[in-house]
């Protein structure tokens, strides 16, 4: 956008939302920094930073998105070498996202508002943990107790009715759980099948907040690996794993008052992603619009 109008933020705002930025996400990487210098699993938190696979020096990166000029501001000061020098700041161009990446951009818009239009799923219980457990012997977090036997936890994955549609969730399901689950799902179906009460899509909200980091703002993408954060908490409360020596009691699902507090805990997830999924597609749209439209004029 250089050359072009943009907002212009004063340099105490810029400076107050970057601290704001950094207060929610810096103890939580430095919390994943220190244990890796100690090479101690978290079987909670490491999922948040290996699965999504967005470096922690990148997500002290804070970004006000694209369009915006900060007075009085550096490079340095973001972190992102997008950014472009104007006098008095510095500003992000939206010239600057690769046009290469606007397929991308496409794909996502289409299944940010398939899964916002799609009616909640309050079934699935989070029994992906389970499943991921049955008939397992060399079980992901060995280093973490179970909180039932192997026969309780084979019994009650063997009377529930799976129903996951999170492919990165089924994909993990032991060989002898996925022939269980209601759908066989694959790849190419996530549009088809992703439903917005699932804990793991509303875990990736935060994926697709950094997918376009710097041009996602820092608010966004804070929220997003918050309520990810948040969700990844209910997704191993309801596990079969004991995660009280972590400071987390267990959602007992094999129970009806822990279904009941399950799906509770799920609702209120599910209220807070519905707006932060609509500003992610909002942003997508308006970030594939506008760069469609400097490429036109650069024709």
């Amino acid at each position: 956008m250089v050359g072009r109008l943009y907002e212009w933020w004063p340099e105490e705002r810029w400076r107050e939302e970057r601290e704001r930025y950094w207060l929610l996400l810096r103890p939580w990487v430095q919390a994943r920094v220190e244990r890796s210098s100690r090479q101690e699993p978290h079987p909670v938190y490491d999922f948040l930073f290996e699965y999504y696979s967005y470096r922690p020096s990148h997500l002290l990166r804070w970004s006000p998105g694209w369009g915006i000029a900060l007075h009085g501001a550096r490079v340095e000061d973001v972190g992102w070498r997008e950014f472009d020098v104007i006098p008095g700041g510095v500003v992000l161009s939206v010239q600057a996202f690769p046009t290469r990446r606007l397929d991308y951009v496409r794909w996502a818009v289409r299944y940010l508002e398939a899964v916002e239009n799609r009616e909640p799923a309050w079934n699935c219980l989070g029994l992906h943990e389970w499943a991921m457990v049955y008939h397992e012997p060399c079980i992901r977090h060995s280093y973490v107790p179970l909180r039932l036997s192997r026969e309780a936890i084979h019994d009650f994955v063997r009377q529930q009715s799976l129903r996951c549609t999170h492919y990165d969730a089924y994909r993990f399901f032991t060989p002898a759980a996925r022939p269980l689950n209601r759908w066989e799902l694959t790849r190419q179906t996530t549009i088809e099948f992703d439903q917005p009460a699932c804990v793991h899509v509303t875990m990736d909200l935060y994926r697709f907040a950094y997918k376009i980091a710097p041009f996602c703002p820092g608010s966004l993408l804070a929220a997003t690996f918050d309520l990810a954060r948040q969700a990844r908490e209910l997704d191993m409360r309801a596990s079969p794993y004991d995660l009280r020596a972590y400071g987390l009691s267990p959602i007992c699902i094999e129970t009806p008052e822990g279904r009941a507090a399950f799906i509770e805990t799920q609702r209120r997830l599910y209220e807070r992603a519905q707006p932060l999924r609509r500003q992610l597609r909002e942003i997508y749209q308006r970030l594939l619009n506008e760069r469609l439209s400097t490429s036109h004029e650069a024709e």
